[in-house]
C-alpha cells in the first residue's frame, strides 16, 4: 500500500513538472494588431487591420517547439479607415462577413528556423482552409509590468495569395493590371499577458 502511494506521488510530481513548463497566454487587444497590406491600382499598399479578435498561446518556456496557438477574428471588424471600402470588403465580393463571420489559424506545430520561429498551422479565410506558415521574427521574453502582470511581446509575418481563399473579386484598369492585387502581407503585432 505505501509503495502504491509513493508511486502516485512520483507520478503527480512529475506530471506536475510537466504542466509548469506550460503556461497559457491570451494576447491584449489594446496593444496588439492584427494587419495587412495589398496592392492597389497597382502602385500604392493599402493597410488595414481587423479590430476584434482573441488570440490564445500555450507558450512551451523549456521547449517552445511544443507551444500552440489559436487566433479566432471577427471578420466583420475589418478597418481601412474608409467606411466605403470596408463595406465592400464585408461583401459578398470579398469576406461575406454576414455567412463566413470569422477567420481563425490554429497552429500544428512549431519550428525553430535560425533566430526566428516558424508556426505552422491551418488558416481559414471565406469558408476555405489552407495551411500558412506564420514566421516569426521578434519574440520579446516575459515581463512583470507595473501592475504586477506578466507580459510578452511577438512580431510575425504572412504571405497569401488571397484567391486561394475565394476572394476573387477585381477590375482591370486599363493601363494595364488591376485593382487589387492578389498578394496579401500579413502583419503581426502582439502583446500577450500571462493567465
Amino acid at each position: 500500500m505505501l509503495r502504491r502511494f509513493s508511486i502516485f506521488l512520483m507520478a503527480a510530481a512529475i506530471f506536475s513538472a510537466g504542466l509548469a513548463q506550460a503556461s497559457t497566454w491570451s494576447a491584449d487587444p489594446a496593444h496588439s494588431n492584427i494587419g495587412f497590406k495589398v496592392k492597389h491600382l497597382m502602385v500604392s499598399n493599402v493597410h488595414g487591420s481587423f479590430d476584434k479578435f482573441e488570440a490564445t498561446v500555450n507558450y512551451d518556456e523549456k521547449d517552445v517547439t511544443k507551444s500552440s496557438v489559436n487566433v479566432t477574428i471577427d471578420a466583420a471588424s475589418i478597418n481601412t479607415g474608409v467606411e466605403q471600402r470596408d463595406t465592400h470588403l464585408k461583401s459578398p465580393d470579398f469576406f461575406d462577413a454576414a455567412k463566413f463571420p470569422q477567420l481563425t489559424f490554429v497552429s500544428k506545430r512549431v519550428e525553430k528556423a535560425g533566430d526566428s520561429l516558424n508556426i505552422i498551422g491551418d488558416l481559414t479565410i471565406h469558408g476555405v482552409t489552407k495551411e500558412l506558415t506564420l514566421n516569426v521574427t521578434e519574440l520579446n521574453p516575459p515581463m512583470t509590468d507595473p501592475w504586477g502582470g506578466v507580459r510578452m511581446g511577438a512580431s510575425a509575418s504572412a504571405r497569401i495569395n488571397r484567391t486561394d481563399y475565394g476572394l476573387t473579386w477585381n477590375k482591370a484598369i486599363e493601363a494595364g493590371g488591376v485593382v487589387v492585387g492578389e498578394m496579401v502581407d500579413i502583419l503581426i503585432e502582439v502583446e500577450l499577458v500571462k493567465k
